[in-house]
Parts: structure tokens; C-alpha cells; sequence
């Protein structure tokens, strides 16, 4: 009756005209546009947008392919076995931005940006990781330009559904999913950045964070992109304003549930610790510097001031964790990665 209600399909789709989306050698591609409720006050699309959009295309991904059972992204084995996915880890990194209404008017038309918000295809497929774990990887691009805005990759191993501990893959689920494996990545990782545990020690921290109601997702628990949320929190507002996030990564730990209480740390990287007063007054005494300058000297050392904010990224260090009296449980450690946003530069008149 579920399923009838759900209409699951039981054989492979090739189109879904319903969510816009077609699956082309393995890959299931997907045409999406950024609505008002996605976007920030800047009109750009949130980092937490952007992985509930990657947590969707995923499902479909798995839905068109004809393997979805009665469950959060499990198949027919999988079920039979009660047992479902969980992410272990994921790294998504940030070039552009969608948005949600253009800024310039004239480069509307000219660039293909719809009135209302991005048009963008978003590409996912999947690759075996180790014996026991599936890859899944996604590019979103513009679909008029080609421009890629972003790029993830993701890692993710099967736990039972009762016991909650980790298990090995069953044969008759790897024989479902392996044919839909594809070796390509979005993004290559030789040598993954070990993340740091904090400590109550760190520079920012935020306690006593519980999760509400609507933080729980389909399997009972704190859904994944609400972690990154508590995670931002700690980070002062006014580096929010003037920086934009161009990478994360995030190793998770355990489950949250709905009566844990969390603390969320977070600290500068050593390579990028700053004084945030210092860095405003080196930016605008080199902005200055351009004033009066001529026209050459100016671009030149505008371009060198561009280069200098691309090549110095800042980082944080984060932690979400249950905070008890006997012991601090880890839900999941992550390390953010920052830009200098462009629109905050202020110029001389």
C-alpha cells in the first residue's frame, strides 16, 4: 500500500518529466531552479540549499533506477536485510554561487539567468568505496552557460536499522547496485586532510543546542545538512558578512536524536588565524593606495589584491558533539573553508 501510494517504480526510468529529470549512462541528471526560500539576504543560495538539493537528486537518483524500496534511499535488498544507508563522510567545494535574481539586468538575458532564479542541471552518480561503502558524487552547473557552480563527493556504508551498529554489504545489494557504479569522481582526494578534535577549549562555542521537531528526518534522527547549520552559528557575524564559504568537509561520528543535547566548537586554523580588525585595515589601505594612482598601476594592484584574497582562504575547525556529564560524544567534525566575497571590497569614489 506504501509503495502504491508513493508510486515507486519497480523497473528502471529513463525520464522523470514530474521532477525533470533523465538518467544518461548511469548518471542521473536533473534540471532544478533556486527558489526565493533557498537564498540568504545576499540572494544567493544557501550552503544548506545546496545539500538538501544533493540529498534529493540523490533519492531520485535511486527511485528512477527502479531499486527503491520503502525506505530513506534503501533498496529491495537492503530492506529485506533492515538495513539503510548513513553518510560517513562528504566534501563539497564551492566556485560559484546560484542565485536567486540578478543583480545587473543586462547580463540576464546575455548570460541566460532566468528572471526568477538559476536554472541548473545537477549530475549524480554513483562508485564503489572499499569493499563495504558506495561513493556518490554530483556536479551543479548552469544550464545555460555550462558554468560549474559546485562539486561533492560523499561516502556512504550501510547500518541495520534495529541495532544501529554498522554492517558488512550484503551480496544480493551489491549485486543491485554494483551495475549502476561508475569510476569517474567529481572530486579527487590523494591525501584527505585529517580534521582535528576540539575541545571545550576552542575560541567559539555555542552549548545547549537541542534539536527541534523538524530537524529529524525520515529515519528518526537529526538530519545530516542540519549539523552545518550549528556549525556556522559559531562563527562571528561579522566575518559572515564579508567572507563566503568555498569548501567544507565534513567526517560524521553518530547519530543525533531528538532529546540529546548539543554543543557546537569551532577554531581558526593556525594557517589562517587573523585578526579580523587588522585584515579590514590592510584592505582598504591598499584600496586606497589605488586612488590617484594611474590607470595601469591602478588594475595592476587591484588584480594583485583579487589574486592575494583568492590565495589566502580562512578556515575554521568544527565540532558538533553531545554534550552529557560522563562522557562527550562526537556527532560530527568538520573544516569549512573561506573567500573573501568580491561585493564587500568598497572602493573610493
Amino acid at each position: 500500500m506504501s509503495q502504491m501510494r508513493q508510486n515507486i517504480p519497480r523497473k528502471k526510468q529513463v525520464v522523470d518529466s514530474y521532477r525533470q529529470g533523465i538518467i544518461v549512462e548511469g548518471v542521473y541528471r536533473q534540471t532544478v531552479v533556486i527558489r526565493s526560500y533557498e537564498v540568504g539576504p545576499d540572494k544567493v543560495a544557501t550552503i544548506e540549499s545546496i545539500l538538501n538539493l544533493l540529498q534529493e537528486t540523490a533519492l531520485n537518483h535511486v527511485w528512477m533506477s527502479g531499486l527503491l524500496s520503502d525506505g530513506f534511499g534503501a533498496t529491495h535488498g537492503m530492506m529485506k536485510n533492515n538495513l539503510i544507508w548513513v553518510v560517513s563522510r562528504m566534501q563539497v567545494q564551492i566556485d560559484h554561487y546560484p542565485i536567486w535574481r540578478s543583480r545587473i539586468q543586462a547580463l540576464e538575458t546575455a548570460s541566460g539567468r532566468n528572471a526568477r532564479g538559476e536554472v541548473m542541471e545537477i549530475d549524480t552518480w554513483v562508485g564503489a568505496s572499499g569493499k563495504n561503502g558506495m561513493r556518490r558524487d554530483w556536479q551543479i552547473r548552469s544550464q545555460a552557460t555550462g558554468l560549474v557552480f559546485a562539486r561533492a563527493t560523499s561516502t556512504w556504508v550501510m547500518m541495520n536499522q534495529q541495532t544501529r551498529r554498522l554492517s558488512k554489504m550484503p551480496e544480493e545489494v551489491r549485486a543491485e547496485i554494483s551495475p549502476w557504479f561508475i569510476s569517474k569522481q567529481a572530486i579527487e582526494e590523494e591525501n584527505p586532510i585529517k580534521i582535528e578534535k576540539l575541545d571545550d577549549t576552542a575560541k567559539y562555542v555555542l552549548s545547549n543546542l537541542k534539536p527541534k521537531r523538524s530537524d529529524l528526518d525520515m529515519n528518526h534522527h537529526v538530519n545530516n545538512v542540519k549539523y552545518v547549520r550549528w556549525m556556522l552559528e559559531t562563527i562571528p557575524e561579522q566575518f559572515l558578512e564579508s567572507h563566503q564559504l568555498s569548501s567544507i568537509v565534513l567526517e560524521y561520528r553518530r547519530e543525533c536524536g531528538s532529546a540529546d543535547i548539543v554543543q557546537s566548537l569551532c577554531e581558526p586554523d593556525e594557517d589562517g588565524l587573523f585578526d579580523e580588525v587588522a585584515v579590514d585595515d590592510q584592505h582598504k589601505r591598499r584600496i586606497t593606495v589605488l586612488h590617484g594612482f594611474s590607470l595601469a598601476s591602478g588594475l595592476l594592484e587591484a588584480n594583485r589584491l583579487v589574486e592575494a584574497f583568492n590565495q589566502s582562504p580562512f578556515s575554521y575547525t568544527h565540532l558538533v558533539k553531545i554534550k552529557e556529564e560522563i562522557k562527550n560524544e562526537e556527532i560530527v567534525r568538520g573544516r569549512t573553508t573561506w573567500k573573501r566575497k568580491i561585493s564587500s571590497m568598497t572602493f573610493p569614489a
